[in-house]
């Protein structure tokens, strides 16, 4: 089983940054798909970026530009640079894995990043 732990939430005035990481243990991701998503109160579950084993990537239209995932499979790790932060990127992001041609199946906790204007 794999275990995702994200961290790197806070608090953030718009037009600023946050990084926030993903690190998997229990078992190594360097075969997986991996993907941010992020839910913000009282709406449903959207899908932010992705990330596979060949590094390729896919973004929502919503963050394209301002956001950037990447993946450090030595250190079994996950990441999302956020730039140009608006409020309405303020959710819990969670990020999640999944094995090839799977679905997201392993799941981490969610932290929140909140967005003042």
């Amino acid at each position: 089983q794999v275990q995702l732990v994200e961290s790197g939430g806070g608090l953030v005035q718009a037009g600023g940054s946050l990084r926030l990481s993903c690190a998997a243990s229990g078992r190594t991701l360097s075969a997986y798909t991996l993907a941010w998503f992020r839910q913000a109160l009282g709406k449903e579950r959207e899908f932010v970026a992705s990330i596979n084993w060949a590094s390729g990537t896919s973004y929502a239209d919503s963050v394209k530009g301002r956001f950037a995932i990447s993946r450090d499979n030595v250190k079994n790790t996950m990441y999302l640079q956020m730039n140009s932060l608006k409020p309405e990127d303020t959710a819990v992001y969670s990020c999640a894995a999944a094995r090839p041609s799977q679905a997201y199946d392993d799941w981490g906790q969610g932290t929140q990043v909140t967005v003042s204007s």
